[in-house]
């Protein structure tokens, strides 16, 4: 599929992600110029689209663009491709799918990621509290489209996300119970729910998620392709 270019250039979106993303702001020479190539290709793919405001901002599409493009930049080749329309709200929406107010949320069969650009903002506020709601619902998104048939279908090794789904079904369980401490009782919602909570930490916390769920950690860096805590070395 052929998408229109965008307008923007790299020295129009460096000094966004330059400013607000610490992921960005690690990244060696070379990866840098790889991740606003990743990051204008997403934006020419989505269709934003403002809800109870005029408009969604370049600033905006740039910083909600690198969210997914920092989730997805060892999948070189994923866009997201299911997920064409991306909304944006000022604050918390009244979801009519879910019938009460969300930060964000995920609709498979509208194609549609929806966020509050003021939760958005507050997840990158604090990059080291596991809280980061563009993550979480890139992270949806991400899982989701790995199981739509398509042209980025099935693109997470299947042993590794096998193996993956076994440990967090038991780290779950040891939510429910009360056992687990690190992971935020909300991953024990569901497996679904998990997923988005473990990407939030690999990101945020990553050092902390190594020491108490080494395994867990280990097959999270399979299954998207990269370390961040080798990341993090880069610049110690």
């Amino acid at each position: 599929m052929r998408w229109e270019s965008s307008s923007l250039t790299a020295d129009r979106v460096r000094p966004h992600i330059e400013k607000h993303f610490d992921y960005y702001r690690r990244l060696p020479p070379v990866y840098k110029i790889e991740f606003e190539n990743k990051l204008i290709e997403f934006i020419d793919r989505k269709d934003f689209t403002p809800r109870q405001m005029q408009s969604v901002t370049e600033e905006m599409k740039v910083l909600i663009s690198a969210a997914a493009t920092q989730l997805t930049f060892g999948l070189p080749d994923i866009y997201l491709e299911n997920f064409s329309r991306i909304l944006v709200y000022p604050d918390d929406y009244y979801s009519t799918i879910f019938k009460r107010y969300h930060r964000g949320e995920v609709n498979l069969g509208g194609g549609i990621i929806v966020l509050s650009w003021k939760g958005f903002v507050s997840g990158y506020a604090d990059g080291t509290d596991g809280l980061n709601l563009g993550l979480h619902e890139m992270a949806h998104a991400l899982k989701l489209e790995n199981g739509i048939f398509n042209e980025e279908y099935n693109f997470f090794d299947e042993g590794v996300l096998q193996e993956w789904t076994t440990i967090a079904r038991n780290t779950i369980g040891e939510i429910r119970e009360g056992t687990e401490t690190f992971f935020r009782s909300y991953g024990g919602v569901s497996i679904d729910e998990f997923f988005a909570v473990a990407i939030e930490n690999f990101f945020e916390r990553p050092v902390g998620f190594h020491q108490e769920h080494p395994r867990l950690y280990k097959f999270t860096v399979l299954l998207l392709r990269q370390d961040p805590i080798r990341l993090l070395s880069l610049v110690q």
